[in-house]
């Protein structure tokens, strides 16, 4: 079966980014290591531009537009990081961008985005479609649509994430990842799977919001109820399509965190590694430091996807 994107894709996306998003740190920790029984690389997202992995498959995607259609604008529909995202890429290439947004977003997110100088429209996402929504809305405006993950373009430039990790830290056993709409571990899982056959890719959900875990079991897409979690970026109904054609080939396996599990990780980053992440950011290392993951390899890479979080929600989730 021929695949949406290649390693090539990814490699490409990487020449396009360079100069654009941050090369992020990879944090090792002895503590860490000593609690899980692993060497623990941590690929920190939350130091990227807009504070999360989101701008390097949007910048990949937007950049890739012609002239007339950067001339007429770009829209998208996120819950917060993806929308800050496409917010930045369009104003650092010369376009304009509108954004749709749950009225529950976080404030945090929806300032910034609104900062980046898109227009955000909102929606109420336990009554709404927002791809119905957000597809009809680039269509009545004349807008190209830049999905959150569903695309090629997008998922290359997440799978950058990957690419550098294991260009600073060599072959993993096993690399761990978040999963949302399934993006960032689509074009983390080609970049790794087409380097090193052999690593283990484990995608990471929280228990409210299981539907990649459950269309892999299934071997076909499913959708959940809308997710009730803190983890706002992974409060997906339903696996893309494209993304989960890689997933289903690619991805190992995938574990369940709970919203308990992830306010711990956060606090175990804020008080032990000294940085910030927000809780779909922490999903990764809650399923390490809860054990979730069965017969760990010597050499485990993490992504940490994120770090947008108020210091307000910061200190209310922690303090729980």
């Amino acid at each position: 079966m021929t695949l949406p994107i290649t390693l090539d894709d990814v490699r490409d996306a990487a020449a396009r980014l360079k100069g654009a998003v941050h090369r992020t740190p990879v944090l090792r920790s002895r503590t860490l290591d000593e609690l899980v029984g692993a060497q623990v690389h941590l690929k920190c997202e939350n130091f990227q531009r807009i504070g999360a992995f989101k701008i390097r498959g949007a910048y990949n995607a937007i950049s890739r537009l012609s002239p007339g259609q950067l001339a007429k604008g770009v829209a998208a529909f996120s819950s917060g990081n993806h929308a800050q995202a496409v917010a930045l890429a369009a104003r650092e290439l010369g376009t304009s961008a509108v954004i749709l947004m749950p009225e529950d977003a976080p404030r945090s997110k929806v300032e910034a985005t609104l900062g980046y100088g898109a227009e955000v429209v909102t929606y109420d996402r336990y009554a709404g479609d927002r791809i119905a929504l957000g597809s009809t809305l680039a269509a009545e405006r004349g807008l190209a649509l830049v999905p959150p993950y569903d695309h090629p373009h997008v998922m290359a430039g997440q799978g950058t994430v990957a690419l550098e990790l294991v260009e600073e830290s060599g072959e993993l056993g096993a690399l761990v990842s978040p999963v949302g709409g399934g993006g960032l571990i689509a074009g983390s899982s080609t970049v790794v799977k087409g380097l090193y056959r052999n690593t283990r890719v484990v995608g990471v959900e929280p228990e409210a919001g299981d539907d990649t875990k459950r269309s892999l079991e299934a071997g076909r897409r499913v959708t959940v109820p809308v997710p009730r979690t803190i983890a706002d970026g992974q409060a997906i109904q339903s696996p893309g399509e494209l993304t989960f054609a890689v997933n289903r080939q690619l991805v190992d396996e995938v574990v369940l965190v709970t919203d308990d599990e992830i306010r711990e990780a956060m606090r175990f980053a804020f008080e032990r590694l000294k940085i910030v992440v927000e809780p779909s950011g922490a999903t990764g290392l809650a399923a390490l430091l809860a054990g979730r993951i069965g017969d760990l390899p010597d050499r485990v890479g993490v992504i940490v996807s994120g770090g947008n979080i108020d210091a307000r929600r910061f200190a209310e989730l922690c303090a729980r």
